[in-house]
């Protein structure tokens, strides 16, 4: 049985693209209101706080409506989480999520949890989600945002979110008031940040994330497949698709990314068709993401910022996938046009060491969906001229690291507890799939290969998908480290004389499954 398409007919509907699919209905689906982060108080502590959203300067600010019939004091928020502006020694973007209406919603910050005297106005992003008649009811969703501009380098900063009603500074709300780090004005000796892909909603998606707190990370880093609301992931109108998975996985989040930024970009589950532009409306209503060159209202997972010495890059593979190519060509090559000015920039700032560049579908991978040849078509090439250090990866629902590539090839051997040196070397590249949701496996009669537990080198029959959507055969030599289990990567960056990225991954179990260091002039 052939689901609808909201009144688009199924013959016309196969012919289409994503973006064609969304004119046609663009007057019936999106209510989505101008996405504009709001502005905050000027002058004394939180001197140059400002609205700092997409299109501050020509957009108006949304409205909070009043329609919800609940009491203020009934509506608790939920869902807080973290993500740094552009700059992340003096911006903080801080989101929640509301289930129904609220009036006058805001964000309390101070130096200290007693002090929370300045108070800042949240600005609204309403999402409806259509209904389908057969399938699900319509839903609607309420998140809000507060961008912190002007702020203190290596300061704590003390939060809590309210509206009319909901005071968190009141003593009956206290108890949700938490806290954030900015990031230090000079490269700290050393700091850390996690990284997975592919988490969804469950047991295994909570455990790591209480793993990966006791990593007390800088920030984390999500490669995509957030939380697999639409559980099929081709980026079309038929897919299936649960709008309130989002709310549970926002709550799931919450005890680490109330506390800790937590990157995303879009991976192929994320491109929701339902919303958009270009199926990433619910996206631009959930997050609010560094503005960093590239425009944030229609690729909501491409930006870039750099914490201490390590410049990080996120991209969004859709664009790029030979594989799932409802969004391939989406941004008609400006993203890729960006990488490279990008890339450049960060390996011209004598402040960063290191480069870390992390999007969803794999340029070197050996399990269930392979490599992706639109990927390597385009990237790596790139990523070889600038010298990038590490590039994780998600997509396939394993833990995997190459040796160190240069040219498609084996440029070094990288051993577990090996050191590697990418202008000599090549790139590591590193799928860290295993983030909570279903595992995947590897190719018949391949072994497992991680700490403990290593298997002779060996070469491995794989594949890469090619730009007509078929697969093309391949042995290759790179695959170093195979772990089918549930894991997350923890990098630790050292800066210095001998600046140093010290990569491990931890199973659920909390057992090392592998490490290697990266040092540039090893």
């Amino acid at each position: 049985m052939e689901i609808p398409h909201f009144g688009i007919p199924p013959e016309l509907a196969r012919r289409m693209s994503m973006a064609e699919q969304h004119e046609y209905l663009r007057t019936r689906l999106s209510r989505r209101r101008t996405l504009v982060t709001a502005g905050a108080v000027a002058g004394g502590l939180l001197a140059g706080c400002s609205g700092a959203g997409p299109g501050n300067d020509t957009a108006t600010r949304s409205p909070s409506p009043s329609t919800s019939k609940a009491p203020g004091s009934h509506l608790t928020p939920f869902g807080r989480h973290l993500a740094f502006g552009a700059d992340p020694k003096t911006q903080m973007r801080i989101s929640w999520q509301v289930p129904l209406a609220v009036r006058r919603p805001y964000l309390r910050v101070g130096l200290r949890p007693d002090g929370l005297g300045r108070k800042v106005e949240a600005e609204l992003r309403d999402l409806h989600t259509p209904e389908l008649k057969g399938v699900r009811a319509a839903v609607e969703q309420y998140y809000l945002h507060a961008a912190l501009d002007g702020l203190r380098p290596d300061t704590t900063y003390y939060y809590g979110v309210g509206h009319d009603g909901f005071d968190p500074a009141s003593p009956q709300h206290r108890s949700t008031i938490t806290s954030f780090r900015t990031a230090p004005a000079k490269p700290p000796e050393r700091f850390v940040f996690t990284a997975f892909g592919d988490q969804g909603v469950g047991e295994e998606a909570a455990l790591n994330d209480r793993l990966l707190l006791r990593r007390s990370p800088a920030f984390h880093l999500h490669a995509g497949d957030i939380c697999y609301a639409d559980p099929i992931g081709k980026g079309k109108e038929s897919d299936v698709f649960d709008a309130s998975q989002w709310d549970r996985f926002l709550k799931q989040t919450e005890p680490v990314a109330r506390s800790v930024p937590w990157m995303v970009t879009t991976g192929n589950h994320d491109m929701e068709a339902w919303y958009s532009p270009d199926g990433y409306g619910g996206q631009l209503a959930r997050f609010s993401l560094p503005e960093s060159g590239f425009d944030a209202r229609t690729a909501p997972g491409v930006y870039a910022f750099t914490y201490g010495n390590v410049g990080v890059v996120a991209l969004d593979a859709n664009d790029v996938s030979y594989e799932i190519p409802a969004n391939f060509g989406y941004t008609e090559g400006r993203q890729t046009k960006w990488l490279d000015k990008k890339l450049g920039e960060l390996r011209a700032d004598a402040s960063v060491d290191f480069i870390v560049v992390f999007f969803h579908h794999c340029a070197y991978s050996t399990s269930t969906h392979a490599s992706d040849g639109g990927v390597r078509a385009e990237w790596p090439p790139l990523f070889a001229k600038h010298q990038v250090d590490l590039v994780i990866n998600g997509h396939n629902h394993v833990y995997e690291r190459t040796d160190a590539i240069r040219n498609g090839e084996v440029g070094r051997p990288v051993p577990v507890g090996g050191t590697t040196d990418p202008r000599r070397d090549g790139i590591v590249y590193v799928t860290a799939g295993g983030g909570g949701k279903e595992l995947y496996g590897f190719p018949d009669g391949v072994k497992e290969s991680y700490e403990g537990n290593t298997a002779d080198r060996e070469p491995v029959a794989t594949f890469r998908w090619t730009r007509s959507q078929d697969t093309k055969a391949e042995s290759v030599q790179w695959s170093r480290v195979r772990y089918r289990g549930f894991s997350f990567l923890s990098v630790e960056a050292e800066s210095g004389a001998a600046p140093r990225l010290k990569v491990s991954a931890l199973a659920s179990s909390g057992e090392r499954i592998d490490h290697f260091e990266v040092r540039r002039g090893a």
